[in-house]
């Protein structure tokens, strides 16, 4: 429930835990979608109606988290179903004052919306594997969600 309430708190779109074990093993993954909207710079002239070119953000993205240091975080770019797409890869640490007892593996995926350069689609997926994030399981689980967002197509209704 305490999942549920964050994802509802950072206003997810679509959340998918887990409810039952899967049966040996506890698939302790769990991932959300939600949409980030950046917000218009200023052009020529003071004007703030330009929007970010999705190659900008990309590259601004692949620069650097302040959070962590460079070699902690795996970053990639590359396309998504034609859309610019920023792949992130980082070990959470275990936080006791938040309840987090175990250390994570943490997947993003940041897809540009085709067709609207203010919008992104960011794609979040977080494992403790069988008690490590770097264990085969964690491995397994990071190559499924791999698999599952290169394989992402756009639809229109």
């Amino acid at each position: 429930m305490a999942a549920v309430a964050e994802a509802r708190r950072a206003d997810a779109l679509e959340i998918y835990l887990p409810v039952k074990s899967g049966g040996e093993v506890n698939l302790a993954a769990s991932f959300s979608v939600s949409q980030a909207r950046l917000p218009a710079r200023s052009g020529s002239g003071g004007s703030s109606s330009k929007t970010s070119d999705p190659a900008e953000v990309a590259v601004q993205l692949l620069a650097g988290d302040s959070a962590t240091s460079s070699s902690e975080v795996d970053l990639s770019t590359g396309e998504v179903d034609g859309a610019i797409a920023v792949r992130r890869e980082r070990v959470a640490p275990a936080d006791s004052k938040r309840g987090v007892e175990l250390a994570s593996r943490r997947v993003e995926y940041l897809l540009a919306v085709p067709a609207d350069p203010s919008r992104w689609l960011v794609a979040a997926f977080s494992t403790i594997g069988a008690g490590s994030p770097r264990d085969e399981l964690a491995d397994a689980m990071v190559e499924w969600f791999d698999a599952l967002m290169t394989t992402f197509r756009w639809s229109w209704a």
